[in-house]
């Protein structure tokens, strides 16, 4: 396994991390798989792994936590997220940072995160959703600087809103925010015309999320495929998306 720096933070991640929204029971996930395939991410030399409230509202946190326990030899990186206030994924124009991410919130689910992870420092804490309108808003970065000083967490992240890769700019521009995840894959490109030259400008590290179009770029799918109505990939690989994203995918 390879690993680079971590942006300015510096943390030595292998190039490979471990998402765990699968891992959160909502589509029909198992627990002892859930484990044998972390333990061999670990044993396989992974070392990032990146979950949130969200997933099972704790449930993927509390299995990352496990995880950790079960490796004290090892340094593994873990990253969460702050799930909006009013739940609504993804935020949208308009929404003020006190319907979202006000102080309290904030304090409230970093507490219930570092609960359910079971560990004394989190590495990195990300908001779920995000508007660059939020930028100049001093309140976020105070609140989580607060529980950086107090050393419960290392860094502050920010998860950009899907097919949103501009919509953070500013707030990037403000000092205040050592990573940024973002949809990046061979269908879906946009960051690297705007974000990923100012992270690159700024120290910002970079989280690559569904890097396999989740799932059609495992060659696992058929145009015969289907989900079940529980399953995020019903909606996203609707009879109408499906066929055409096969067709880009057998082209390449």
């Amino acid at each position: 396994m390879q690993h680079r720096p971590f942006g300015r933070l510096g943390w030595p991640v292998s190039t490979i991390g471990y998402g765990m929204w699968g891992m959160s029971g909502w589509s029909g996930s198992d627990d002892d798989a859930s484990r044998v395939a972390l333990n061999e991410a670990v044993t396989l030399g992974c070392n990032f792994f990146d979950t949130a409230w969200g997933y099972g509202k704790g449930h993927s946190e509390r299995l990352l936590g496990e995880l950790v326990r079960a490796h004290p030899d090892k340094r593994l990186y873990t990253a969460s997220k702050l799930p909006p206030k009013n739940m609504q994924w993804p935020s949208r124009r308009g929404m003020t940072l006190n319907e979202v991410f006000p102080p309290d919130h904030i304090k409230e689910f970093a507490e219930r995160t570092m609960e359910n992870l079971g560990i004394p420092v989190l590495d990195l804490l990300q908001f779920h959703v995000w508007e660059d309108a939020w930028a100049h808003d001093d309140r976020w970065w105070r609140a989580m600087s607060s529980l950086r000083d107090q050393g419960l967490i290392g860094g502050i992240g920010v998860s950009v809103n899907r097919w949103e890769a501009s919509n953070v700019l500013d707030t990037l521009r403000s000092g205040h925010v050592d990573a940024v995840q973002v949809i990046f894959n061979i269908f879906d490109q946009a960051p690297e015309d705007e974000l990923f030259p100012l992270c690159r400008e700024l120290g910002v590290a970079v989280i690559a999320r569904v890097p396999f179009d989740e799932g059609s770029l495992t060659g696992t799918m058929t145009k015969d495929t289907r989900f079940p109505d529980t399953d995020f990939r019903h909606i996203y690989f609707g009879q109408e998306n499906l066929g055409p994203t096969l067709d880009r995918v057998d082209a390449l």
